[in-house]
């Protein structure tokens, strides 16, 4: 079931399907809820478009981790890395390495 804010923001994106700020929101969304398999669709169109300094990415490979998807969420922690070390966030960068060097 949609919350308010997960209808409002899907309003606005209605409106103007290429405002990132609006498809980071309502990713945020759907993580707060756990709806992994719909954080996962709308951090991927988000990505395709807007330029991340490494925080989707992770979330990303989150949600995919969530829903199994082991594979393409170590590629999404590496691609967070590289993107976030090439941004000048090397804390974020570690802490991706960490998960993946973590992985069982």
């Amino acid at each position: 079931m949609q919350n308010n804010r997960i209808e409002a923001l899907t309003r606005l994106l209605e409106k103007d399907p290429a405002d990132t700020r609006l498809q980071f929101g309502l990713a945020m969304e759907y993580e707060k809820l756990e709806d992994w398999a719909a954080v996962v669709d709308v951090l991927r169109a988000y990505l395709a478009v807007a330029e991340d300094e490494g925080n989707a990415w992770g979330r990303l490979g989150n949600a995919l981790r969530h829903i199994g998807m082991d594979d393409e969420a170590k590629g999404a922690y590496r691609t967070g890395a590289d993107v976030a070390r090439a941004h000048g966030h090397p804390t974020m960068a570690g802490e991706f390495d960490d998960i993946l060097d973590d992985w069982n």
